[in-house]
């Protein structure tokens, strides 16, 4: 999942950028409610974790703002605020979810979770398959002729860009941006490692392969 996460404490949102990232997710950050608004606005993301009391302009007028302009993707509200009058609010302002500070990740990201899949559940793609090759976005499992295969984190995100990809040159410039979030070229041979694991990973005792490079524009994911 791509999520954005607007929260003004610095501590908080870095931690969830980390935990987001060791779970196999991409979270960008928006420190105040008009940056935020803006990000939300503008991207492309799959759910929304917004803190209530933000600097500029404060997390429910950003949902209802979002709402009023036609945005539906899934917000969930973070807020000091616990109270049954405060939850009811949230959840009129257009918000699906309401989390009260502190809380626990592990019930935060199986929150997320559930209204990625309930938005996606009508049009969104959740199993990939490429020749024998098929990933579960749900379950986060991966299996080549029915046999699982374990993947690291960002492992499973690169292959699922793949495999959405099917078919098409995929560059360096576009994993860096949708894999790793770089918008420059860091100079390194962190793809071509990634690549080259992925590719043990899903062609090793197997008889036919799937990920190709193709010389001087990228690499490409076909049966």
């Amino acid at each position: 999942m791509k999520i954005l996460v607007i929260e003004d404490d610095r501590e908080a949102a870095d931690y969830l950028k980390n935990a987001f990232a060791e779970a196999g997710h991409t979270a960008d950050i928006a420190r105040d409610g008009d940056s935020g608004f803006s990000m939300a606005e503008t991207g492309s993301y799959d759910v929304f974790v917004i803190d209530r009391m933000l600097p500029r302009r404060d997390g429910l007028s950003i949902i209802a703002e979002l709402r009023a302009s036609g945005n539906d993707t899934p917000a969930l509200i973070l807020s000091a605020l616990g109270e049954v009058d405060d939850r009811v609010t949230g959840l009129r302002a257009g918000g699906d979810d309401y989390l009260t500070k502190p809380y626990a990740f592990s019930e935060l990201l199986a929150r997320i979770e559930v209204l990625r899949r309930r938005a996606g559940s009508k049009d969104v793609e959740t199993v990939y398959h490429v020749g024998d090759l098929e990933l579960d976005r749900l379950s986060h499992t991966v299996r080549r002729a029915g046999q699982e295969i374990i993947l690291q984190p960002r492992e499973f995100r690169l292959l699922e860009y793949m495999m959405r990809h099917a078919g098409q040159v995929v560059t360096r410039t576009m994993l860096l941006e949708n894999v790793w979030d770089y918008h420059f070229d860091p100079q390194t041979n962190v793809i071509d490692v990634h690549i080259s694991r992925l590719r043990g990973k899903i062609e090793k005792g197997f008889e036919k392969p799937l990920l190709h490079t193709v010389r001087g524009a990228g690499y490409m994911l076909k049966d």
